[in-house]
């Protein structure tokens, strides 16, 4: 009769330690979610930088808003292949070395490898969870600047793209958050 008492004990002790596993595994599965990137972003913030000089003239300068991040691209007329994007405290004008007023909790110095010959029209940026501002920098010997006033230091990414024609773009996607 002793037998039943200590076969019940060991089956609650079993069952103890079995819940007590289940609860650990969707600790860490719920652990691992939350650890998980924001839309599989996985860029950081550390600069980014493609250093080709190139003479394919900025045409313009606008702005997109995705599910995930909000979006700069420069337009080229030829072949961009040239950019040096990283986190700054002040963003400087080409030529003077002014400071540029950039409105944002961070500012991102853009440098394009690239002329322009005209200051390109300021983009609207209202409703957008990320960017706050695109000021034009000024160019001078084929080096372009711009301040891009973002939210709060995010993580980026920067990318050249060929087309349409004989045009192409550099990109900068700004996420909305880290993870």
């Amino acid at each position: 009769m002793r037998a039943k008492p200590m076969r019940r004990g060991i089956v609650v002790a079993l069952t103890l330690v079995a819940v007590a596993l289940g609860s650990v595994g969707a600790v860490g599965a719920a652990g691992a979610a939350a650890a998980a990137p924001y839309c599989g972003i996985t860029w950081g913030s550390l600069p980014k930088a493609a250093e080709t000089l190139s003479s394919a003239e900025l045409l313009d300068v606008r702005t997109g808003q995705h599910d995930c991040y909000d979006r700069v691209v420069f337009d080229f007329q030829g072949s961009a292949t040239g950019y040096r994007v990283a986190y700054a405290d002040q963003v400087f004008s080409q030529g003077r070395g002014e400071p540029l007023q950039v409105a944002g909790g961070a500012l991102l110095d853009v440098t394009l490898l690239e002329p322009a010959s005209a200051a390109p029209a300021a983009p609207d940026l209202t409703g957008y969870r990320t960017l706050r501002d695109v000021v034009y920098g000024g160019s001078f010997e084929g080096y372009t600047t711009f301040g891009v006033g973002v939210r709060a230091r995010l993580p980026f990414r920067v990318f050249t793209l060929a087309g349409p024609g004989g045009q192409s773009r550099v990109v900068l996607d700004v996420a909305h958050r880290w993870s």
